[in-house]
């Protein structure tokens, strides 16, 4: 549906796409992450940790809402989920 008017704020309220760290000591490749992402941006790959896991790794960040929920669901706490600050925000 294509809307004939846009309001003035739009690309201030655009979200904008996160940034995700996976810290690759403390994942053991449960794979939950990469199951439950709503938009698919995370994956896993047939790399190895040091533990001799195959760890998740990063698809499309673009697509990334930073909703956190892959940072949630993790249960070694080995993702972090950030924004990018905009200048208004510091």
């Amino acid at each position: 549906m294509k809307l004939w008017r846009h309001p003035f704020d739009a690309a201030e309220k655009a979200t904008k796409p996160g940034q995700i760290h996976i810290d690759k000591e403390r994942c053991k490749g449960c794979g939950f992450c990469a199951e439950f992402c709503p938009r698919e941006v995370l994956q896993m790959s047939s790399d190895l940790s040091p533990k001799g896991y195959n760890v998740a790794v990063v698809n499309d960040e673009s697509k990334c809402l930073a909703c956190g929920f892959c940072e949630l669901i993790c249960p070694e706490f080995a993702i972090k989920v950030s924004t990018p600050l905009d200048n208004n925000d510091a």
